[in-house]
């Protein structure tokens, strides 16, 4: 039923909408949000659950698996398996902030210096990641062979013998190194990273670095106190883009490494397709590895001041 609400003398009463429609109206956003709601459900919940449940089940794949809540498993994922976290961390670290040094200049430049050449520019920034991702990363074998301009490069310069010394390259060679896995780390993710900055520094309006500029301001302290700032959802954005796949990245480590770069996908897999009794232990490497990644995303998120990211 309507209701009418006094109005002053001379004016009619505004009629009120019926509670019907208003009742539809709220609804409304949590039909459009279901299908959203339906696709984590069975591809983001299901799976996670699958896998803490595989995680404390025993037997193996001949005999099947049955859940005993064996959670020793945990225990092996952590203690047995600690190099290959600690690799997986690093290279992931490194790469990100490789991508973020290089990426950040060249989302700098499209947004503000590219022009009229600017969607053509991105394109070249883009087109590269429409390869397939295996391809790309055996190309880097090819680039960085022992008879390939890059260590030629190296070699002239005398930086593999400080490389070696440190433990990034092995000898004279670039390739089976963890040099080798961050660098093709790098390529693959370096798009994700420029995404991200070129779209939060071209919202960026010039006229604030012309107002930086007339209040004495030089290019550095104008980029430190202006540009840098508004451009830190994109910072934390493509570093994230970058870090949480890079983590679980295995195969620039299993085509570009050695056996002593060992990440934890590789063992995962390994689990997984090669041994009869590894499902448990490999899901439970893998449930440690996404609440290792969930924990140093959020800290992240809030030491970068970022909590509306979440």
């Amino acid at each position: 039923m309507t209701t009418v609400v006094s109005a002053p003398p001379g004016k009619p009463p505004a009629p009120q909408p019926p509670d019907g429609p208003r009742r539809r109206g709220g609804l409304t956003p949590w039909l459009l949000l279901l299908p959203g709601l339906l696709w984590l459900a069975v591809f983001f919940l299901v799976p996670i659950l699958t896998a803490v449940s595989a995680s404390v089940q025993t037997g193996n794949s001949d005999e099947g698996y049955r859940l005993t809540w064996d959670w020793s498993h945990y225990r092996n994922a952590i203690t047995d398996y600690l190099p290959q976290y600690g690799h997986s961390l690093l290279y992931s670290v490194l790469a990100t902030a490789a991508c973020l040094l290089m990426g950040y200049p060249v989302a700098y430049f499209i947004a503000f210096r590219g022009g009229r050449l600017k969607n053509l520019l991105m394109a070249l920034v883009i087109v590269p990641s429409f390869t397939s991702f295996l391809i790309r990363t055996i190309a880097w074998k090819t680039i960085l062979s022992d008879s390939g301009p890059v260590v030629h490069t190296l070699r002239s310069l005398h930086v593999l013998s400080v490389t070696s010394s440190l433990g990034w390259t092995v000898g004279d060679h670039v390739l089976a190194s963890p040099a080798a896995v961050v660098s093709g780390m790098v390529y693959n993710f370096l798009p994700f990273t420029i995404l991200p900055l070129y779209t939060s520094l071209e919202k960026i309006d010039p006229r604030l670095l012309e107002a930086g500029s007339d209040l004495y301001g030089n290019a550095l302290t104008t980029w430190r106190r202006i540009t840098l700032p508004l451009s830190m959802p994109g910072v934390i954005g493509g570093t994230l883009l970058t870090f949480i796949p890079a983590v679980g990245d295995y195969i620039n480590a299993q085509l570009l490494g050695n056996p002593n770069t060992g990440v934890v996908g590789q063992k995962i897999e390994d689990l997984f397709l090669r041994q009869t009794s590894g499902y448990p232990t490999g899901s439970a490497i893998s449930v440690v590895l996404m609440a290792g990644t969930l924990v140093l995303v959020l800290t992240y998120i809030r030491k970068a001041g970022t909590e509306d990211l979440i």
